[in-house]
């Protein structure tokens, strides 16, 4: 059924002659990432992300922001959630490094981890057709690189009805196409870290009608914090080739993305004070802004496959993407028709600390080995060596319990459709503009979680080193620092094989009549979830622990005797449908050419995927026992004024949304049944004056849970990690031949869970650039990410203040300072 669906919607195509369509000036230039014609009119500003049609921004009912290259490469991200970090309305907490981010927007629930309300595209099309999957979000297979024209955002409004499952919002990262010819080698080094990259890219007509683009990059090294190895290896290559015709064209677009990263994830700190006003600060020897619990002393680690066969796994994150994907736009009968299909096969693997337990290095042998137990190096240069001293052990006496989240990413292959037609027709004194679409997707989810459970102490430079723990008797618990080959406890072994179809007709209207623009949009989201998956939790008399001889010396240890496995003889199925439908409704009033208002008011849905999986929502036989609970509904109501004119824009919006989320804490396993609120007002402007310019956006957001489920007890609360403020600013002075200036981006405080009990500051974080072009075609540059060090901290896990002293934090990468070169020709 899923290719029936997939054919149908590609046939349009195939039998369609070239023929005639108008291709919007500015909206080639958006996708290209080249200035507008000049012909075209300087004062509109047309986007086309997550709307029916492209339209100017002060003629459509939607909130929305977009970044272009020029912009994107001063700001200093060193992730794709660093640039979100730039947008306002988008809560981004980019303390993981590339990928795993935890993404979510205008105070739309983050319960867990991911992006769940809110879909990050590339070209049009989604990367994932579901931003949460455990261990696989969309940001992990996605690189900024010299490919990069622009980045745009949509804030609730019509992404409910143009997109599936992403009710909150969508991010657009947009191709060059080779619109404007020529090219650019960029070398970029770190001088305070260890990491060196080329990037290039080139565009150049082939004939009157056809152009191409091809761009890529390639790094290594270290990275932006000490894991004291080689954490960062490899890069991508993007290409497209576009022919145009009259008014239309069609275009062939590939990517080959193969990068190996670190996800950063959790650090100690150390917190004194209280629950309402704690002091968190580095503990000694570790600095938890450039500091990571990776070790050159633990580059690699015994585990089992999905096949319960022994294999050495890397410690680094790999991602693996190999995309081929068609665009066309062309007249039919009339109408202008846009086809998007692409077909992504992504694979990888995902290895990060889930769970993080800080104590005296003292205490970790008697917790775990009992009376009399002592702790040795279980690798490293003092290997098989008793600690002194374990209270002044690397200076802060510290040991930690952690739980290696390492995630086989067998298959996370997306194939995607969508295609639309547009047209214009006169009515009365105005225009009625209609569209019709259906769009079409099979996310494919294969994965096996590998996890160990280890002891280590807490030593900065990338040198920590791992712990066995030795009884009294002289026994070992541990071997070679691992205390348990699975989950603490023998759970957490779990492999899935899934798909999930999704398919979607959808359709809109909008009449426009002097300055008045009404519009509604309806999108029916009908989908199956297929496959099976196996793990002990699951019950049914399913074993998950058996003895295995891991490191093959004939000996089955201690820590050999209860090896997580998979039952592979007793997968459960997994076999239910569900359906949802969106509407959203809006009117534009264009009081004069510069200042408009609007008014939106939308409902959209997000099915929930792996989330539900290993909880009660699922039958023994693979069917849904809360039909409800597939879908989780969003309703957001928005009003606004823009004003542009000359140098000036401002836009400021009023928003109030209600939402349900079920999904699976990952910090603790519980289960999540709840309904949400959030209201606030939003604000983003501009000014340019000559040399100088600033940019700047603010969101205010009072939210609240309004009834949970499992833990009533939190209603009425905060969710946790949600600021009441959260803002930006970039000033910057340009000239011919140098620009300077600086991105603010700031938090106002939070709470560390929904208890409401431990607070979390607030931070301001400072990037800085300079640029200096000493000819046309040679660009001198040197970028400073969090330029003053400064102690970013986006996540605690840690309900109140920690009786030891030392949290589980979640932190941004501190002061890291590059130069590059750019040769443009």
């Amino acid at each position: 059924m899923r290719k029936l669906f997939l054919m149908i919607s590609v046939a349009p195509l195939a039998l369609a002659a070239p023929a005639t369509a108008e291709t919007v000036a500015a909206e080639a230039a958006v996708q290209s990432g080249a200035e507008a014609p000049a012909e075209a009119d300087a004062n509109k500003e047309v986007f086309s992300t997550g709307v029916a049609k492209g339209r100017d921004r002060l003629d459509s009912a939607t909130s929305t922001s977009s970044l272009r290259e020029a912009e994107i490469v001063k700001i200093g991200a060193r992730s794709v959630a660093d640039i979100l970090r730039n947008i306002p309305g988008i809560r981004a907490e980019a303390a993981t490094g590339e990928g795993n981010a935890n993404i979510t927007i205008r105070g739309l629930p983050l319960a867990s981890s991911g992006a769940k309300f809110l879909q990050l595209q590339e070209d049009g099309l989604p990367v994932f057709e579901f931003g949460d999957i455990s261990f696989a979000t969309a940001d992990t297979f996605l690189r900024a690189d010299l490919n990069l024209a622009a980045v745009e955002a949509i804030r609730g409004g019509s992404a409910s009805t143009f997109a599936s499952n992403s009710p909150g919002g969508i991010v657009n990262f947009i191709s060059k196409t080779g619109e404007t010819e020529g090219g650019n080698v960029e070398l970029t080094a770190g001088l305070d870290y260890e990491q060196y990259r080329v990037d290039f890219d080139y565009g150049a007509k082939l004939s009157d009608t056809v152009r191409f683009h091809i761009g890529g990059f390639y790094r290594q090294g270290e990275g932006v914090r000490r894991t004291g190895f080689n954490t960062t290896e490899g890069g991508q290559v993007k290409f497209n080739i576009t022919k145009e015709f009259d008014g239309g064209h069609i275009r062939l677009y590939a990517k080959y993305l193969n990068d190996r990263s670190p996800s950063y994830d959790a650090v100690p700190l150390a917190v004194t004070g209280t629950n309402s006003d704690p002091e968190y600060k580095n503990v000694p020897g570790f600095d938890a802004r450039h500091d990571t619990l990776y070790s050159r002393n633990y580059q690699d680690y015994l585990t089992l496959d999905g096949n319960n066969n022994v294999r050495n796994a890397d410690m680094r994150q790999h991602a693996v993407a190999k995309t081929i994907g068609l665009e066309a736009k062309f007249e039919l009968a009339g109408w202008d028709v846009t086809e998007r299909f692409r077909f992504a096969d992504m694979s990888g693997q995902y290895v990060g600390i889930a769970y993080t337990g800080f104590m005296p290095a003292a205490v970790l042998p008697m917790a775990f080995g009992g009376p009399g137990a002592t702790a040795r190096f279980a690798n490293g240069a003092n290997v098989g060596q008793s600690i002194g001293n374990p209270t002044t052990l690397n200076g802060n006496g510290l040991a930690a319990l952690l739980m290696i989240a390492n995630t086989d990413l067998n298959s996370v292959n997306n194939v995607t459709n969508d295609i639309r037609a547009s047209r214009v027709w006169e009515l009365g004194s105005g225009d009625l503009t209609t569209t019709a679409g259906f769009y079409s997707s099979h996310q494919t989810i294969d994965t096996d979680w590998l996890w160990s459970t280890v002891f280590s102490d807490i030593n900065g430079n990338g040198d920590s080193h791992l712990l066995d723990i030795v009884t009294a008797s002289g026994a070992k618990i541990t071997q070679d620092g691992v205390f348990q080959y699975g989950g603490l406890g023998g759970g957490l072994r779990r492999s899935y094989d899934l798909g999930y179809t999704t398919n979607a007709p959808f359709g809109s209207v909008n009449y426009h009549i002097g300055k008045v623009a009404i519009g509604g949009s309806l999108r029916y989201d009908f989908g199956s979830a297929k496959g099976s998956v196996q793990g002990s939790e699951l019950g049914g008399g399913r074993v998950g622990l058996a003895p295995r001889d891991m490191n093959g010396d004939g000996v089955i240890s201690i820590a050999e005797q209860q090896v997580s496995v998979l039952p592979l003889s007793t997968p459960a199925p997994l076999d239910y449908d569900y359906n949802y439908l969106s509407y959203s409704a809006g009117i534009n009033f264009r009081i004069a050419e510069p200042l408009a208002v609007f008014a939106r008011y939308s409902k959209g849905g997000r099915a929930n995927a792996d989330r539900l999986l290993f909880s009660p929502v699922i039958g023994t036989d693979g069917d849904i026992l809360f039909p409800q609970l597939a879908v989780d509904s969003v309703k957001q109501a928005e009003a606004g004024v823009k004003y542009r004119k000359g140098g000036l824009t401002l836009n400021v919006t009023g928003f109030w949304a209600k939402a349900a989320e079920t999904n699976i804490d990952t910090t603790n396993g519980q289960p999540i049944v709840r309904d949400y609120k959030a209201m606030g007002a939003e604000f983003e402007g501009a000014f340019r004056k000559g040399p100088f310019s600033l940019t700047a956006g603010a969101t205010y957001t009072d939210a609240e849970i309004i009834s949970d489920f499992v833990n009533p007890a939190i209603e009425g609360n905060v969710p946790h990690h949600q600021a009441k403020l959260i803002f930006q600013a970039t000033p910057q002075y340009t000239t011919d031949r140098f620009s300077i200036g600086a991105v603010f981006i700031g938090t106002t405080g939070s709470y560390a869970t929904d208890e409401n009990l431990l607070k979390v500051p607030g931070f301001v974080t400072t990037n800085a650039f300079v640029q200096f072009r000493p000819t046309d075609r040679v660009t001198l540059s040197v970028n400073a990410s969090n330029l003053f060090d400064t102690l970013a901290i986006t996540a605690i896990d840690d309900p109140t203040l920690p009786a030891g002293g030392v949290a589980r934090g979640h932190v941004l990468t501190g002061r890291t300072v590059s130069t590059s070169v750019r040769f443009s020709f």
